[in-house]
């Protein structure tokens, strides 16, 4: 149970892969995005 583990959370980091035991960190979406800066408000 250490680094040359494949299903332990230290030998995927050793491994730099993913898993059910470290599972990715999804982006969370950016405040501009969400503001949508470059759209601007069209009189009519």
């Amino acid at each position: 149970m250490g680094k040359g583990d494949k299903k332990t959370k230290r030998g995927k980091i050793n491994r730099g892969t993913f898993g059910v035991r470290r599972p990715r960190v999804k982006k969370k979406p950016s405040i501009e995005t969400k503001i949508s800066i470059d759209t601007k408000a069209n009189p009519k």
